[in-house]
């Protein structure tokens, strides 16, 4: 097992985990996301995967198979706000094939030891509020909500 920078060989892997975590977003919120689609074109994958701040990680098993994926930003906040660095995990997902085997445990403490590598004060995501799982396996990383974003649906 290895948890590596994704590379350009890993974008098909990349697309097909993007489409997995779309699929769990329609079905909490069909009203918001399309059951399929693309979030990023290879050719945006690409310059992701050179962009420093935005390090995209991949989890590979023993046979060299990615089985998840972490994209992230680093992000430099200023004022109004204490100037500080964070690492935002702008998305997190696991093979539905190879879950319940802890690598998204896994790839956020990987997460966590960059974020203090890189001398950043915080790391930060957002979870929809309607994908349960993921806001309980975040919880029991230990993360704790920061803000909250209301919505109000007008018929």
């Amino acid at each position: 097992m290895v948890i590596r920078r994704a590379t350009i060989a890993d974008i098909p892997t990349l697309m097909d985990l993007l489409q997995q975590v779309l699929y769990v977003h329609h079905v909490a919120r069909p009203d918001l996301f399309q059951e399929k689609g693309v979030k990023y074109t290879e050719d945006e994958l690409a310059a992701l995967i050179a962009d420093d701040n935005r390090p995209i990680f991949v989890y590979e098993d023993d046979n060299e198979k990615v089985l998840a994926h972490m994209f992230t930003i680093v992000e430099d906040v200023s004022a109004p706000r204490v100037p500080q660095k964070t690492l935002f995990v702008d998305d997190l997902c696991v093979d539905e094939a190879a879950r319940g085997q802890k690598i998204g445990e896994k790839l956020y403490q990987f997460a966590l030891k960059y974020a203090k590598e890189i001398g950043c004060y915080n790391l930060t995501l957002n979870v929809w509020s309607a994908n349960k799982s993921a806001v309980r396996f975040y919880e029991r990383q230990g993360m704790t909500p920061q803000e909250t974003r209301m919505e109000q649906i007008i018929d």
